[in-house]
């Protein structure tokens, strides 16, 4: 019976919808199911849910990382509809105001940046990043010894947010393009500048780079996210990251995996 608690005393996530289009994240525990992050409509939000045979109904909290619409689209109406508690730094919360509606005062949250929050058998730690947002802030979830890393939307990995995630059990981790697509692509010269700049966003190669520089024995799992519609393919984030990290003798397919996420299909709930 002891054995059995063990087991079932367990850290589960879904990436439900990554990309350019809409992020959203599920973490659940044994006393605690959350969001991070709500980049779609709340109707697709819950038939994603619905997916992985979970419901909108029993989430508790509603974590957000910034006031960009492809993460908060739809916090203000699942907040509003499931009278979920939401959190985020006050920076995020004045920016995105203009967006959401009103949230019922106390279902908002402040997160501070660089602070650990307690949501029952759950910690959350954020970290700030390097985004043209107003207070982008990112999370890693802890429980029950093991951990998992969220970090999109960076235009690069300073080293003292690898001192915080490092070694995790999982990443969610940002390939947003490829350099060449994007400078070749059809985006105005100003939007491919602002992606390429350290205030825009991780190409393949930086997330591969990345990787290599934060993960640990304990690294099992690796999701690649929040890939461009334009300038990105599943395929071609899957193998620049993949063949970077065989070429520096990591052991792809061995010692942890490399996952693919979708912007409208969940991936498998699986155990961290």
């Amino acid at each position: 019976m002891a054995m059995e608690n063990q087991q079932e005393d367990t850290m589960k996530i879904s990436v439900l919808a990554s990309g350019s289009t809409g992020n959203v994240t599920y973490v659940e525990t044994p006393k605690r199911k959350i969001l991070v992050d709500a980049g779609l409509s709340g109707k697709k939000i819950a038939g994603l849910m619905k997916s992985i045979g979970r419901d909108l109904s029993d989430v508790d909290s509603l974590l957000v990382t910034h006031e960009h619409s492809d993460h908060c689209k739809g916090v203000g109406v699942l907040a509003r509809k499931y009278h979920l508690n939401v959190y985020a730094n006050e920076g995020t919360w004045d920016a995105m105001a203009h967006k959401i509606g009103k949230v019922p005062l106390e279902q908002k949250h402040i997160f501070e940046m660089g602070k650990t929050m307690s949501f029952g058998d759950l910690d959350v730690e954020s970290f700030g990043v390097s985004h043209d947002a107003a207070e982008p802030q990112f999370y890693q979830v802890h429980h029950n010894g093991h951990s998992f890393v969220i970090l999109t939307d960076t235009g690069y990995v300073s080293e003292g947010v690898e001192g915080v995630i490092k070694n995790a059990d999982g990443y969610l981790l940002e390939c947003n393009h490829d350099v060449e697509m994007l400078r070749m692509g059809a985006y105005p010269w100003p939007l491919k500048q602002r992606i390429l700049s350290d205030r825009g966003h991780l190409s393949n190669d930086d997330g591969a780079t990345a990787l290599m520089d934060i993960l640990g024995r304990n690294t099992k799992k690796i999701y690649l996210g929040h890939l461009s519609q334009d300038n990105n393919v599943k395929e071609l984030a899957h193998l620049t990251v993949a063949s970077t990290m065989k070429q520096h003798d990591f052991g792809v397919g061995h010692d942890f995996n490399i996952l693919d996420t979708d912007p409208d299909k969940a991936t498998k709930l699986t155990i961290i």
